[in-house]
């Protein structure tokens, strides 16, 4: 199942070339996959007050085009069971007039306990199932 997350793009988050900031598709892409926790029924806040922590060990993004202030957009988001470990987010950012994929994105995370040691939650395990 792709889940879907719909955007557009604020004048703020664009630089002095028209164009949304490179660091700016980091929010982009870390809202869309927490909307999905929401929608899978896992509370990313509730996790942190139990002192299990979901980090984000690494990210790759490929830039394909720029968006422009006003486009409107969604991010795409799918996940993947790397390993024991670890998981991943398979993420594309796609402007809605002509479907142009203008990113795609793998953030690879695990989930740590109060002694910062990983191990894949129960949660994040059903992801997968």
């Amino acid at each position: 199942m792709t889940f879907k997350v719909d955007f557009k793009v604020r004048d703020y988050e664009c630089d002095l070339q028209g164009i949304v900031n490179n660091s700016v598709y980091f929010n982009y892409l870390e809202h869309a996959r927490h909307e999905f926790l929401a929608f899978k029924n896992i509370d990313f806040a509730a996790l942190a007050e139990q002192k299990i922590n979901l980090v984000v060990i690494r990210s790759e993004m490929n830039y394909r085009d720029s968006l422009k202030p006003g486009d409107e957009f969604y991010v795409e988001v799918e996940t993947e069971k790397v390993s024991k470990l670890k998981f991943a987010f398979h993420q594309k950012v796609i402007r809605k007039h002509d479907k142009k994929l203008m990113l795609d994105a793998i953030v690879t995370g695990t989930s740590v306990n109060d002694r910062g040691r990983p191990f894949l939650h129960q949660e994040i395990e059903q992801l997968f199932s």
